[in-house]
C-alpha cells in the first residue's frame, strides 16, 4: 500500500490533475469517482488507484476483479484528488482521439461548434447533452477550456469517451470547410429575427455557441447562414451557454425523430 505523498506514482497523478501539458503529452486524463470510473472503457484504463477505505466494501472489491490496481492510504489518496470529498477510486485513462471524418455523417451530421467556452462545467454539460441529443460531434476553438481538465471530465459523466470531438486552431477556416460541405450553420445571436423552432434542422446542421460572457465574435457570427434566438420570459436577457446549446440540439433531435 502506498502511504507517502512522495511516492513517484502519487506525484505523477498530482501533475496530471494540475497540468494540461502533462495530460496532453501523455495522452491521458483522470477519471475520479465511482460512477465516472465505471463509465470508462476498460481497454482505455492505464492504471487504477483506490483508497484503503474503498477496499473495505465487498462490492468495491468485486468491481475491481480482473483489474490491476494500487492501494493508497486514505490520507494520501485525498492529496491525489481534485475533489474535496473523494469517493476512493481514480483511474488514469487513455484519451480518445478522432479524425475530422469521424464527425461528419452525410445528411445525419449534427454538430455543436463552440467558441471561447471558459467554464469547465458548461463544456462538460454540453458533451453530456450532446450525447443525449445525438450530435455527431463537437468542435472547439483554441480558446475553449481544456476538455480533459478534471472538472470538465467529471461534468461529462462519461460522454467524453463517446462523443467525437475536434479542436481547431483556426475556427473560421473550419467553419468555411463545413460550408463547402453544404452544412447549414445557425448562430445563437441577440440580433436574430426568428426563433430557433422556425428553422428546419433535418439536413446537415451545425449550431454556433459563443463564450459565456461575450457570445460569438463578429468574425465567427458573420459566417453563419442564419441567426436564431430563444424566447425569453421575465427579465432574462440570455441563457446559460450550456442550456442554450441543449435546447437547440434537442430541437434538432425532435425534428429528425418525428418528421
Amino acid at each position: 500500500m502506498i502511504t507517502s505523498i512522495s511516492n513517484q506514482k502519487v506525484k505523477d497523478v498530482v501533475r496530471l490533475a494540475k497540468k494540461a501539458r502533462e495530460r496532453l503529452e501523455q495522452g491521458v486524463f483522470l477519471a475520479e469517482g465511482l460512477r465516472l470510473y465505471q463509465e470508462m472503457p476498460r481497454e482505455r484504463l492505464v492504471s487504477t488507484f483506490v483508497s484503503e477505505s474503498f477496499l473495505s466494501r465487498k462490492e468495491h472489491r468485486q468491481l475491481l476483479e480482473g483489474i490491476a490496481y494500487e492501494e493508497v492510504s486514505d490520507a494520501v489518496f485525498k492529496q491525489m484528488c481534485d475533489t474535496q470529498s473523494p469517493q476512493g477510486i481514480l483511474g488514469i485513462v487513455h484519451r480518445p482521439e478522432y479524425e475530422w471524418e469521424d464527425l461528419i455523417q452525410s445528411e445525419k451530421t449534427l454538430l455543436l461548434i463552440l467558441e471561447g467556452i471558459q467554464d469547465p462545467g458548461n463544456l462538460g454539460t454540453m458533451f453530456r447533452a450532446g450525447e443525449g441529443a445525438g450530435v455527431t460531434g463537437i468542435i472547439m476553438d483554441k480558446g475553449c477550456v481544456d476538455l480533459f481538465a478534471p472538472k470538465t471530465v467529471r461534468s461529462t459523466m462519461g460522454s467524453i469517451c463517446r462523443v467525437p470531438y475536434y479542436r481547431t486552431n483556426h475556427l473560421q477556416e473550419t467553419i468555411c470547410e463545413l460550408k463547402r460541405q453544404r452544412t447549414m450553420l445557425y448562430a445563437a445571436h441577440l440580433s436574430a429575427g426568428k426563433y430557433y423552432d422556425e428553422f428546419d434542422y433535418r439536413g446537415k446542421t451545425a449550431f454556433l455557441i459563443g463564450s459565456e460572457g461575450n457570445g460569438l465574435t463578429e468574425e465567427t457570427a458573420h459566417l453563419a447562414d442564419a441567426y436564431l434566438k430563444i424566447p425569453m420570459g421575465g427579465k432574462l436577457e440570455s441563457l446559460n451557454a450550456a442550456l442554450a446549446a441543449g435546447i437547440l440540439m434537442y430541437e434538432a433531435q425532435r425534428q429528425r425523430r418525428v418528421r
